[in-house]
């Protein structure tokens, strides 16, 4: 890194060493919640919203890069500066709706790979989230080996994910035309789609994402003057267009499989295992197989990254931390009380994604707010057209938001209900 940061090496290579915050933190962006609102997407509304995919992905582009560049010129992380910035009363209440944002980010994905385990292994659902918490714990004991073990564990399971899904396209007949111009033409065919376009935003951009990865980046590598820490940024800013544009397209390509598989003749499919049990007879055996393996890796993966992200905004809120195992043990409840009582999975991962983006607005408004500070941020204030896009981000996320709690409180919006798609 020495070298990079001092001008001896240069090309492509140079961001190998930096490239690993950007990787984890994708995984948060195709974790089984966004397998939940996107197949549910793609099967009641074929094509027609992809382009809140999309969306969402650049989105959490923005954030994302916002997110490392505090961490890279501060050398604090976004909950540690909420901390320092805000009076006590009002961290304690982000902190608090930061714990239920973990609690439905783990929700999501500690179910999404106890599913996939039972289903591919015809296992009970309460063995698979037993298995899945006992390889999520041994990921996570790599920590004490230092941080690359994970990152080279996640980028691994990332690959698998990507692979599975080009798989996965090679054997869907996509109608690529109707879903180009799907991904860029906005619209929202009615209430239901308001919804799922929520828990799409919920299930891309992520709170505990935005928190983590300014705590990734807070030390990986020691700065000593300003043009290092703008080339720091610089290669920031590339890792996070690489790895979330590839985060993104596995999330275009989950909609576009369940379009051309499920709409037509399913269109009723809205659960993980109705997908899986109805892609056997469609796309065949194959299909089905790969499908269950990119869940159980998506699962695994994400849950040990939102419990890093957890143990992280602890951290930094409240200033003391907690072990691993009793972090992890703390997010499975929910879960376990969840399918206890014998609630539907999926429709858990698809209302634990709208928490999600309920809570979502804290940290973007927190982290717009501090990276347009100059006296925090030095030279590296926000310009005018990246705080433009970010507040335009915020208010558009905010709006939704806002929509979708009148809906469910029974307030019709108008011109919503009856909108053509």
């Amino acid at each position: 890194m020495r070298d990079v940061l001092e001008g001896r090496r240069s090309g492509i290579g140079r961001l190998l060493p930096f490239f690993g915050p950007a990787l984890v933190t994708s995984v948060a962006y195709i974790d089984p919640g966004n397998f939940a609102t996107n197949i549910q997407a793609g099967a009641h509304y074929g094509y027609r919203l992809l382009w809140v995919v999309l969306l969402a992905n650049l989105i959490a582009m923005l954030f994302q890069a916002l997110s490392a560049k505090l961490g890279i010129v501060t050398g604090r992380n976004l909950a540690e500066m909420c901390r320092d910035q805000f009076a006590r009363p009002v961290v304690w209440a982000m902190w608090i709706a930061s714990e239920i944002a973990a609690m439905a980010t783990d929700l999501a994905e500690f179910l999404g790979g106890a599913i996939g385990l039972a289903l591919l292994f015809n296992l009970p659902l309460l063995v698979g989230m037993l298995v899945t918490a006992i390889i999520t714990y041994a990921i996570l004991s790599l920590e004490r080996s230092g941080f690359r073990p994970i990152e080279l564990i996640i980028g691994s399971f990332v690959a698998i994910i990507a692979l599975c899904y080009c798989a996965e396209l090679f054997l869907a007949p996509v109608d690529w035309r109707s879903a180009a111009l799907h991904a860029v033409l906005p619209q929202l065919p009615d209430a239901s789609a308001l919804f799922l376009a929520v828990g799409i935003i919920g299930a891309t951009v992520m709170p505990h994402a935005v928190y983590l990865h300014s705590g990734l980046t807070q030390a990986r590598a020691e700065a000593r003057d300003d043009a290092q820490r703008r080339l720091l940024v610089r290669l920031s800013n590339q890792e996070v267009v690489i790895a979330l544009s590839l985060a993104g397209v596995i999330n275009m390509a989950m909609v576009l499989m369940a379009s051309s598989a499920f709409h037509e003749s399913h269109s009723d499919v809205a659960s993980i295992e109705t997908a899986y049990h109805t892609l056997a007879p469609l796309l065949g055996v194959a299909a089905a197989g790969i499908f269950l393996s990119s869940l159980i890796a998506s699962g695994i993966s994400s849950s040990a990254v939102g419990t890093l992200a957890g143990q992280m905004i602890m951290q930094g809120f409240v200033g003391f931390r907690i072990p691993i195992w009793l972090r992890r043990l703390v997010t499975m409840v929910p879960a376990f009380i969840v399918v206890a009582i014998g609630v539907d999975g999926t429709s858990a991962l698809v209302w634990s994604q709208v928490a999600l983006s309920l809570t979502l607005p804290i940290p973007m408004v927190a982290l717009v707010l501090f990276t347009s500070r100059r006296d925090i941020m030095g030279n590296f204030v926000n310009p005018g057209p990246t705080t433009v896009g970010a507040v335009t981000a915020m208010i558009l996320v905010l709006a939704l938001n806002l929509v979708l709690l009148l809906q469910s409180v029974g307030i019709p919006i108008p011109g919503l209900a009856g909108a053509a798609g």
